[in-house]
């Protein structure tokens, strides 16, 4: 079961969710494709499997983050743990907390970071929705900066700098008194940096869930 997950990661890795095939993975493994079934019924079976393998990595380094005297602290050092993860393999989001019967590492991760939440004076009910803002604000911001760039990104016609700036001078030329915040945020948005933006997001959640505890 290792290798073939291992093989899984890999075509995950390369295409993504459409090229992780079981005749492309017997290939890999050097078996048929009948072999593959004696491990997973299905391709989303699989896919599950295929994510906790890789969860269990991330698993690991938020274990072995220091820990602190402050839980909002370590929310945050586990949440961009997982961040880092998920833009290096942003099939990875898709998947992520699908099927907890099956993806036991996944579950153990929420468990770590919903422990975090227990150090603070908040309702079964604001620690769940705490938890769930976590982990949108992290999986949203990582598979978005995950997505392939245009085209013209791609094969170096076009810089990313350049590519924003088309979009922030067509939103100078908007009218203003019909997009004021627009015209307020265009120079932020003009040649921004996608992880500081997750940062930012991030900071605002945190910075609530302190005020909601008092902490």
């Amino acid at each position: 079961m290792e290798s073939v997950l291992t093989e899984a990661v890999a075509l995950l890795d390369e295409a993504g969710a459409p090229a992780l095939t079981f005749r492309a993975l017997a290939q890999r493994t050097g078996g048929g494709v009948a072999s593959i079934y004696w491990y997973v019924a299905s391709k989303e079976e699989l896919l599950d499997h295929a994510t906790d393998h890789v969860i269990g990595a991330v698993l690991a380094d938020v274990e072995a983050l220091p820990g602190s005297d402050d839980p909002i602290d370590d929310l945050r050092a586990m949440a961009l743990t997982l961040f880092d993860a998920i833009v290096d393999r942003p099939w990875l989001g898709s998947y992520f907390m699908r099927n907890t019967s099956v993806q036991e590492n996944s579950m153990r991760l929420y468990e770590k970071l919903g422990r975090q939440t227990l150090r603070l004076d908040l309702s079964a009910r604001q620690r769940f929705h705490a938890v769930s803002a976590i982990v949108g604000v992290v999986v949203g911001s990582a598979v978005d900066l995950g997505q392939e760039p245009p085209k013209e990104a791609l094969d170096g016609s076009v810089g990313r700098d350049e590519f924003l700036g088309r979009f922030a001078q067509a939103w100078r030329e908007l009218d203003p008194e019909d997009f004021p915040f627009v015209h307020e945020i265009v120079d932020e948005f003009d040649g921004h940096d996608d992880v500081d933006q997750f940062r930012s997001a991030l900071e605002l959640t945190l910075t609530g869930l302190r005020l909601q505890a008092g902490a």
